[in-house]
């Protein structure tokens, strides 16, 4: 399986996912800083859980939409509500206008509207691979993703200060291209329905939608296998939010500063927070780094092996993360849970695959991005619980997590499980 091999589609997605990550990584990471300047720390902090709620809103809208209307135009709709808001935000941070609320109004809608077209991209993944091929995409696709993220994240830190309307400017820029190459360059991939739609469907009353909506949602939820990978996802994505959150805490209260390379006279020397920085570039330029090649040396490695040692090795890595103030041991740690990293999700992803029915694709897809939300949440409340358990006992705390994610694979992996489990779905 190579690049020109695979759905035109797929090829298109992936460079346009590109871009979308760059662009957001560029703008959205530094949104919380503007609004905190802007409007003061405790009133951002509602606002920003604000646009978190409606983006949840949006993508289980946007997952219902995607299934009952088909994937590309609820694309188009939601990649034209991003570009018109990013044009909308750069027009108010204009010194012309200069407004802030019409700015933060553009940013919920935006999220709205990028939240709302990210299940039909899962689900179009979905629609135009084969399980023979879903590794290798979700390798390079999650490679790509992490690439962007680390240079848009570079080119925000360097145009924010005094350059944010450009920043803007630029993002609405990118978001108009994303908008045509969906129009231009792709095609509906929406299967076709297996039982005919009852007369004059197209027209239910409003009750009849809402109804629709909510039974689509509960058999997603009355799905056990699939419940039991999204604790995974949740409790993996948890442990690894720990270091923009506990973890970053820790290393900017308690590291003491030290020498992580000496040569004669010179040396590197850095805090906690510098340390912090490090530990999250390494991470970064490690899986662009390997990710592609991990792929061609795990390929023959069994899933069941990939996906326990993985998780295994990433929650390891995140322990010692929490207890140790040596740099290299922290740096042999970020090393590990990278490798941990990449052993597991590509498998993770195409597992996630190979279970959702086709039917109910971008359904499935909806639900299972809320597992980022919901990691969020526990991250956060992973600080507060640290300001009473000692370093060793947020050690364990991840440790137990790990546990419950491997718990989870086996009940998912073992095939009498997953029968039984099928059976009661």
């Amino acid at each position: 399986m190579n690049l020109a091999a695979l759905h035109p589609n797929l090829r298109v997605r992936i460079a346009v996912g590109f871009l979308q990550r760059l662009l957001d990584s560029m703008v959205m990471s530094f949104m919380a800083i503007y609004l905190a300047f802007e409007y003061g720390v405790a009133v951002a902090g509602v606002l920003v859980v604000t646009v978190m709620v409606l983006g949840v809103v949006g993508t289980l809208a946007g997952g219902h939409m995607s299934d009952a209307r088909g994937r590309r135009r609820t694309l188009l709709l939601g990649e034209t509500g991003v570009c018109l808001t990013f044009a909308l935000m750069a027009v108010a941070d204009s010194p012309a206008w200069h407004s802030p609320a019409i700015v933060y109004c553009g940013y919920l809608v935006n999220k709205f509207a990028a939240s709302f077209a990210m299940p039909a991209n899962d689900a179009m993944i979905l629609d135009v691979t084969t399980p023979e091929s879903r590794k290798l995409v979700y390798t390079i696709n999650y490679w790509s993703i992490n690439l962007a993220l680390a240079f848009g994240a570079l080119l925000g830190g360097f145009l924010y200060n005094g350059h944010f309307t450009l920043l803007l400017t630029l993002a609405a820029s990118g978001t108009v291209a994303i908008a045509a190459a969906t129009y231009f360059l792709i095609a509906e991939t929406k299967p076709e329905e297996t039982e005919p739609r009852e007369t004059g469907a197209a027209a239910e009353p409003r009750g009849s939608i809402l109804r629709d909506f909510a039974s689509g949602y509960r058999l997603v939820l009355q799905d056990r296998a699939f419940g039991r990978l999204l604790v995974a996802a949740t409790l993996f994505m948890s442990i690894e939010l720990q270091l923009i959150n506990y973890i970053g805490v820790r290393l900017a209260r308690d590291l003491p500063a030290q020498d992580l390379l000496s040569i004669g006279s010179w040396s590197v020397r850095v805090d906690g927070v510098e340390m912090l920085g490090i530990l999250r570039a390494e991470n970064t330029v490690l899986v662009v780094a390997l990710a592609l090649v991990a792929h061609l040396v795990l390929r023959r490695v069994p899933d069941r092996v990939r996906m326990y040692a993985g998780a295994g090795l990433f929650t390891a890595g995140y322990m010692v993360l929490a207890v140790s103030d040596t740099g290299w041991v922290l740096l042999v740690a970020a090393l590990v849970l990278t490798v941990g990293e990449l052993m597991d999700v590509p498998v993770r992803q195409a597992l996630l695959a190979d279970m959702v029915p086709v039917a109910s694709r971008t359904r499935y897809m909806a639900v299972y991005n809320l597992n980022i939300r919901v990691a969020l949440v526990v991250a956060s409340l992973c600080i507060t619980i640290g300001s009473v358990l000692p370093p060793w006992g947020m050690a364990a705390l991840y440790g137990v997590f790990g546990l419950v994610i491997i718990w989870q694979y086996h009940a998912i992996l073992t095939p009498s499980a997953a029968r039984a489990e099928l059976a009661r779905a």
